[in-house]
């Protein structure tokens, strides 16, 4: 599973063929949560409060950069990398 951003020790990663609706994975200690890229809601997993909060917002600012990168693991290609929360 491909990581696409790092910050603030939070990965965020996407998979290969991994099934709908359009998310990404987020993880963050021993934590994981799935959060859909188009209606930033938690389709699965908990998060700490203030890592969800840093997690929502990097995902607002790029959120076309994920559905771009969504759709390039639908066809099984390389991900492009995606700026940290600054």
């Amino acid at each position: 599973m491909p990581t696409i951003s790092t910050f603030y020790g939070i990965l965020i990663q996407m998979f290969w063929h991994d099934h709908a609706p359009p998310h990404f994975h987020a993880l963050y200690a021993e934590h994981e949560t799935l959060i859909d890229i188009q209606t930033l809601d938690i389709l699965e997993g908990e998060m700490p409060r203030r890592a969800l909060a840093l997690i929502l917002e990097w995902a607002q600012e790029h959120r076309t950069e994920l559905m771009e990168d969504w759709e390039l693991c639908v066809r099984n290609q390389p991900l492009k990398k995606i700026r940290p929360l600054q």
